[in-house]
C-alpha cells in the first residue's frame, strides 16, 4: 500500500518515537523483531514505535485519518502475529518498557511494551513477585489481558486477577487511568478481554512476598511408562498446599546435563512441582512422585528467575509456531490416552502439549470478578503447540497439532479455549471461549470504548450495545478522562 508521503511527514513532526516506513533504513529490523513466530509473514504499511502516551494517540490518528488497519504490539509473542497487521498501522509498544517497584506500597508499574523476564528482575529484587507466564521473554501486557497463567497462579491467582490499575489510549485518542476507583468496569474487561478497548500504555500489578530461591522438581518418563504416573499427577497435584506451582508437559527431553546422554530428545511426559519454602518440605511433597519409577529427574534449588527461563529454549524468538487449545474438566484415563499418543507422534524436539492445572487462587476468584474467558470451574488449560524451526517440520507438526486437538475435543465440555493458547481465534470460538452472559458484556463495554472496532487484530470482541431497556451492568457511570498531555506512562 503507498501511503500519503506528506501525512507521514506530518506524523514524524511531532511523534517522540520512531515511525519507519517500508523504504526506510532499520523497517526491515524492526518488522523481525516484533513478532516471535517467524512463521508471520504480514508486513504493514507503517510501523511506529512510540514514547509517550502522545505518541500512540497520533499513531491512532493517523490509522483513522489514512483509513488503515491497526495492530497494537506488547510482547509481540503471540502465536497467531495478531500484533501486525498486514498493510496497516503498527503501534510497538517495545519503547514504553520501564518497569518500576514500590517495595512499600507493594505495587509494579510496568510499560506495555515490558517482557517479564523484566519484571522478574525487578520484583524479585525486593523479594516480591506476580504470576507471569513460564517463558520470559513474553509480554507483560499480552499475557496479563488475556488471563496470565504461571507458576504463581495456585498461590496468587491469574495475572489479570493482581492487575489492579492501567492506563490506555482509547480510539478516540484520549489518556485514561483505570482502576476500582475509576472506570471499574473496563478494569474489568482489561482482566481477560484487555486488547479490545485501546492501547494499554502502563500496567500496574499488585505484588506479593515470594521468595527469590525456589525449589524444583522435574520428573519424567517415556509415552509408554507414563499412564500410571499421570493419572497419579492428575489428583496428587490438586492436592498439594496452593502455595506451590505446579505444571504437566509433553516435551521432549532437553539436552542438559541432568539429563542422560541417551534419554536426550526423547519425547516425554514431564511433571514439575515448585515450592518456596525449605527444602524438607519440598522433598516431602515431591516423593510420592520420586517413587513412580520416573526414567530421570531433576530435584534442586533454582532462583526464581532461573525457573522463569527455564522453558525459554524451547520458544527461542524467530522460531516457527502454531497452537490449538481446550479446557477439561476432568484429566480422564481417556483424554491421557489420546494426549500419550500425540506426545509420542511429535517430530519437532521443540513441540510440546502443556497441561496447566487450575488450582488454588485461581478457583477461589468468582467467574464474573474478571473477563477470563475460562470458567473458574474448570481443572485444566491443554495446549498442542507445534513449534519448529524449518518449514517442511512445522507443517507436518502443525497437522499434528489439530489432529491431536480434535481427538482430545471429545473429552471436552465446549469448544472454549484460553484465549492466551490459541491460533484460531474466529468469532464463534471467541464467544465459545468467553461465554454467552460474559460476551454479551463485553460486547456492550466494547460498544461504549470502541463502538467501530478500531482495535479488531487481537481476540476480538465485535461491539454491540447492550439491549433497550436492559440496564448495563456498569458499576459507576464515572467519565472521568485524562487528556493525553497529562498521564506519562512509566514504561
Amino acid at each position: 500500500m503507498t501511503l500519503d508521503d506528506d501525512a507521514i511527514t506530518a506524523l514524524r513532526a511531532t511523534f517522540g518515537g520512531e515511525v519507519l516506513a517500508p523504504a526506510d533504513a532499520g523497517f526491515a529490523r524492526a518488522r523481525a523483531e516484533a513478532l516471535w513466530n517467524g512463521d508471520i509473514s504480514h508486513q504493514p504499511a507503517l510501523l511506529t514505535r512510540p514514547t509517550s502516551n502522545e505518541d500512540v494517540a497520533a499513531a491512532i490518528a493517523f490509522a483513522r485519518a489514512q483509513g488503515l488497519d491497526l495492530s497494537v504490539r506488547g510482547g509481540g509473542h503471540g502465536y497467531a502475529g495478531k500484533a501486525v497487521v498486514e498493510d496497516g498501522v503498527v503501534i510497538d509498544l517495545s519503547r514504553l518498557d520501564q518497569v518500576r517497584v514500590d517495595p512499600d506500597s507493594r505495587r509494579a508499574s510496568v510499560g506495555g511494551g515490558a517482557a517479564w523476564a523484566a519484571v522478574d528482575a525487578a520484583t524479585t529484587e525486593h523479594g516480591l513477585a506476580v504470576t507471569g507466564g513460564t517463558v520470559s521473554h513474553t509480554g507483560v501486557a499480552g499475557l496479563t489481558l488475556g488471563g496470565g497463567l504461571g507458576w504463581l497462579m495456585s498461590r496468587q491467582g491469574l495475572s489479570c486477577d493482581n492487575l489492579v490499575a492501567a492506563t490506555v489510549v482509547t480510539a478516540e485518542g484520549r489518556t485514561v487511568r483505570v482502576s476500582e476507583q475509576e472506570h471499574p468496569e473496563l478494569l474489568w474487561g482489561l482482566r481477560g478481554a484487555g486488547t479490545n478497548f485501546g492501547v494499554v500504555t502502563e500496567l500496574v500489578f499488585a505484588l506479593q512476598e515470594v521468595s527469590p530461591l525456589a525449589n524444583l522438581g522435574l520428573f519424567f518418563w517415556r509415552p509408554e511408562d507414563a499412564a500410571g504416573p499421570l493419572s497419579f499427577a492428575r489428583d496428587y497435584l490438586f492436592d498439594l498446599t496452593p502455595e506451590m506451582g505446579a505444571l504437566i508437559a509433553g516435551v521432549s527431553a532437553p539436552p542438559e546435563p541432568f539429563v542422560p546422554v541417551e534419554h536426550q530428545g526423547i519425547p516425554g511426559i514431564a511433571v514439575m512441582v515448585v515450592s518456596w519454602g525449605s527444602a524438607e518440605e519440598h522433598a516431602a511433597a515431591v516423593e510420592p512422585l520420586r517413587a513412580l519409577g520416573a526414567l530421570f529427574e531433576l530435584v534442586t534449588p533454582i532462583p526464581y528467575v532461573a525457573l522463569q527461563q527455564m522453558l525459554d529454549a524451547g520458544a527461542p524468538w524467530g522460531i516457527r509456531a502454531y497452537d490449538k487449545s481446550l479446557n477439561l474438566d476432568e484429566l480422564s484415563d481417556d483424554a491421557i490416552r489420546v494426549i500419550l499418543q500425540a506426545v509420542a507422534r511429535k517430530q519437532s524436539p521443540t513441540s510440546l502439549v502443556p497441561l496447566f492445572p487450575l488450582r488454588g487462587k485461581v478457583r477461589e476468584v468468582a467467574d464474573d470478578a474478571t473477563a477470563f474467558g475460562t470458567p473458574r470451574s474448570r481443572r485444566w488449560a491443554v495446549s498442542l503447540e507445534a513449534v519448529a524451526e524449518d518449514a517442511e517440520t512445522f507443517a507436518a507438526e502443525r497437522e499434528w497439532a489439530r489432529e491431536g486437538w480434535t481427538a482430545l475435543r471429545p473429552y471436552a465440555p465446549d469448544d472454549g479455549a484460553y484465549v492466551n493458547f490459541e491460533y484460531d481465534t474466529h468469532p464463534e470460538r471467541v464467544r465459545a471461549s468467553y461465554g454467552e452472559g460474559k460476551y454479551r458484556r463485553l460486547a456492550a463495554l466494547k460498544a461504549e470504548w470502541d463502538p467501530d472496532n478500531l482495535f479488531h487484530s487481537n481476540v476480538n470482541i465485535a461491539p454491540q450495545p447492550a439491549a433497550i431497556g436492559v440496564p448495563s451492568p456498569r458499576a459507576t457511570t464515572d467519565t472521568s478522562v485524562t487528556d493525553t498531555s497529562v498521564t506519562e506512562p512509566s514504561g
